[in-house]
């Protein structure tokens, strides 16, 4: 069973990246390929200039930042924010090392950072969805990484946290210091405008790839999801429209775009 094939892309330094693709596109596995969990049978997979099988593939994972659903529900309940942050820089799910003030003053510096400094004491337990997720991309930013993957970041939250994480995102984003992004998503409300580019998967391939203004597009989004779409576009946020049986077009995805950014 081929689960990838003939997949051909490359980030560059100043992009930030979205992931697209209907269930069973291939977004996961390209993921655990980029990760060094996935073994490609051909090709190459070279990450931060160093290619698979050739380099220490646990010290390479120590560079990239991955927020996920499995990594959230991994984190011990009763672990602190702060600890979750510091963990990042070791790889270790379950806090259990010697937090040196070293880790702890650099560990502050980024929940200041991620916006999340009153949350330094705080267990995980008590984190919201949106926190969560915040002091997860702390996690990853604590081990210095040169690209940041976000598998599906906004799964779970509430319309209102959603759009404040997204506003984060954006604001991170925009940051010269900031890693690479990579989203992975299925909803085109979510691709803030600081994402540059677009690779969208269909059937285990490659799609359409390249600069966002000009890849992502109703006739594309209609071809990688096998329905009629319409994608509209309103202060640089986007909206997309199914055709319904009927002939008639199903609003999707809607975000508020009337609201000024928190600073």
């Amino acid at each position: 069973m081929v689960i990838l094939q003939n997949i051909s892309w490359q980030l560059l330094p100043g992009q930030h990246w979205v992931i697209l693709g209907a269930n069973g596109s291939g977004k996961t596995s390209l993921l655990c390929a980029l990760t060094g969990y996935l073994t490609p049978t051909a090709g190459e997979v070279e990450v931060l200039g160093q290619r698979y099988g050739h380099s220490d593939w646990r010290q390479l994972r120590l560079k990239v930042g991955l927020v996920s659903s499995a990594i959230r529900q991994q984190i011990p309940p009763g672990e602190s924010a702060l600890e979750t942050v510091v963990s990042g820089r070791y790889a270790m799910i379950d806090f259990w090392g010697k937090m040196t003030v070293a880790d702890r003053r650099r560990a502050r510096r980024i929940l200041e950072q991620i916006e999340c400094r009153e949350l330094a004491d705080r267990p995980w337990l008590f984190l919201s969805q949106g926190e969560r997720q915040r002091v997860l991309i702390g996690r990853s930013l604590m081990g210095k990484p040169a690209l940041l993957i976000l598998d599906e970041p906004c799964a779970g939250l509430d319309p209102a946290a959603r759009e404040h994480f997204l506003r984060f995102l954006q604001r991170l984003g925009r940051n010269l210091r900031a890693p690479t992004l990579v989203l992975v998503t299925h909803h085109v409300e979510e691709i803030v405008p600081v994402f540059s580019h677009v690779l969208i998967l269909k059937n285990a391939r490659v799609m359409v790839q390249g600069p966002k203004k000009s890849n992502l597009t109703s006739a594309t989004l209609s071809e990688a999801f096998g329905q009629a779409a319409k994608l509209r576009q309103k202060r640089s946020r986007y909206t997309l429209e199914l055709r319904g049986r009927a002939g008639s077009w199903l609003k999707l995805n809607r975000t508020a775009t009337n609201t000024k950014p928190r600073r």
